[in-house]
């Protein structure tokens, strides 16, 4: 090995553990570019170096880097939430209600998507849902549709992702529409 690619691992060996460090003590998710910036490399280094981290924790560690909307962030691997939880004396996780998993689904495969958006595809009023879901932090505004009223428009977060232990929204299973049509019967009532 030359001196010089002694010197290069070294140096990537050091941003590697800086990053880590910056990741382990931010509040909240960051971008690429606020890491590169604190450590002064490129942030196309940076997003080298996450890809690095990344397989390591996925192979060696209890820590997983997860991503939601360009930002990453450091977290406990899902298969020890069980322990974590036992540890920090926290109640298991709290479940969610039939109605608000199905609320979270629409939301996840169709964000953004407005209120009346799930509501349609639900055919039922979400209002409770969306507020269940928007206090425990899975869901949040992400903008204003176009359109009369300029409804609200909602997507998921950083805690949906870690309350289902995905590392981002592309480990979602494929979307998958039934085959079936619904027919309406002679009441009006959809068919089960």
């Amino acid at each position: 090995m030359t001196e010089q690619t002694e010197y290069s691992n070294l140096f990537t060996t050091e941003h590697k553990k800086a990053i880590e460090a910056l990741l382990y003590i931010a509040a909240g998710p960051v971008t690429p570019g606020q890491l590169a910036d604190a450590i002064e490399i490129k942030a196309k280094e940076v997003e080298e170096i996450l890809k690095i981290l990344d397989m390591e924790y996925q192979e060696q560690r209890g820590l997983r880097l997860q991503w939601h909307s360009g930002r990453v962030q450091i977290t406990t691997a899902p298969e020890f939430a069980a322990c974590v939880e036992r540890f920090l004396g926290l109640d298991a996780t709290q479940k969610l209600s039939r109605a608000a998993l199905e609320a979270l689904a629409i939301i996840a495969y169709r964000q953004p998507i407005t209120r009346p958006g799930v509501d349609a595809i639900r055919g039922v009023n979400s209002d409770g849902v969306m507020r269940s879901l928007l206090s425990k932090g899975l869901v949040e505004e992400v903008g204003r549709a176009e359109g009369p009223g300029r409804p609200i428009l909602y997507g998921t977060t950083a805690d949906f992702l870690q309350y289902f232990g995905l590392a981002s929204l592309s480990e979602l299973p494929p979307f998958e529409e039934e085959d079936q049509p619904i027919i309406p019967n002679g009441n009006g009532l959809l068919k089960d």
